[in-house]
């Protein structure tokens, strides 16, 4: 039994086309399910042409983004698995049956939008790029795609890390890094991903990749800091023997340079056991 959640701003161009075939995969694979569209004070008539689908609509006042959408859809949702989907038309939902059958054996099945056919804008691709490999790095987990809408996951899972989760674009990426972090089992299968059937994205590349970036660094802190911590310590620390090592050959004496830096080392050092130590606590303590 799924609960489908499609958030749609300004989607009248393609929301009927993702409702339909949302509707024909999950009618075919004989699972029970529900739909419901998220209209996020569409000004265009998204929510109405929902409504005439017959489908549950929830209606936002006032536009709050595509994380809070997905947020009040797994609110409303009457189900114990949840699948979201976007409402433009560029993700393949005849695989969300397929997705489907895997949780269980997996906590979170997502549709890695790296199969045979794939429609990427450049200006979307390099920053993701980039950020994905700086989640991989901070996680130790291969990550194929970090924010793909196309997903399958437990409610109960995701409730836990509602506190963390944003309203912006950046939803899907906190929700698997929280997932990769607390080792839930993830799974990624390619999927295809198509060009928008019409409307205009609300990504926008500068303000959310320094979105995307902020939020996997509070994440990271939240969970394991020291993946953070550690590389600056090191440099940190080779900055300050190198000047050590400088001012002796040099000068004969330390400078004030390199008491600043020997002191940066010392208190990041401090700071990051600190902060380990806090997440240890609250870990502890919350188990």
């Amino acid at each position: 039994m799924i609960s489908v959640i499609i958030p749609a701003w300004n989607e009248e161009e393609s929301i009927a086309h993702d409702i339909d075939s949302v509707r024909k995969a999950m009618d075919a694979s004989g699972m029970v399910y529900e739909l419901i569209v998220i209209d996020d004070a569409s000004s265009d008539k998204s929510g109405d042409i929902a409504r005439a689908k017959g489908v549950k609509v929830v209606t936002h006042p006032v536009n709050k983004g595509v994380g809070a959408a997905r947020k009040t859809g797994i609110l409303n949702a009457k189900y114990d698995i949840v699948a979201t989907t976007d409402g433009d038309g560029t993700y393949p939902n005849h695989e969300m049956p397929g997705l489907a059958r895997l949780v269980g054996e997996y906590d979170m099945v997502v549709g890695a939008r790296t199969g045979p056919s794939v429609y990427v804008s450049l200006i979307r691709w390099l920053p993701k790029f980039l950020i994905r490999k700086l989640a991989e790095y901070l996680t130790r987990h291969k990550i194929p795609d970090l924010n793909s809408g196309l997903r399958v996951f437990k409610k109960e899972t995701a409730l836990k890390y509602f506190y963390l989760l944003p309203d912006s674009h950046s939803w899907e990426s906190t929700i698997t890094l929280s997932f990769l972090f607390n080792d839930h089992p993830v799974k990624f299968v390619p999927v295809d991903y198509y060009k928008r059937l019409g409307g205009k994205s609300s990504f926008t590349p500068f303000r959310d990749t320094y979105n995307y970036i902020s939020l996997i660094i509070r994440t990271v802190m939240y969970f394991n800091p020291l993946r953070i911590f550690i590389p600056l310590i090191a440099a940190s620390f080779t900055l300050s023997a190198l000047k050590f090592v400088i001012d002796m050959l040099v000068y004969r004496h330390l400078s004030q340079t390199g008491i600043v830096l020997i002191i940066f080392t010392f208190n990041t050092i401090m700071i990051g056991l600190l902060a380990d130590l806090i997440v240890t606590l609250n870990r502890k303590h919350k188990a």
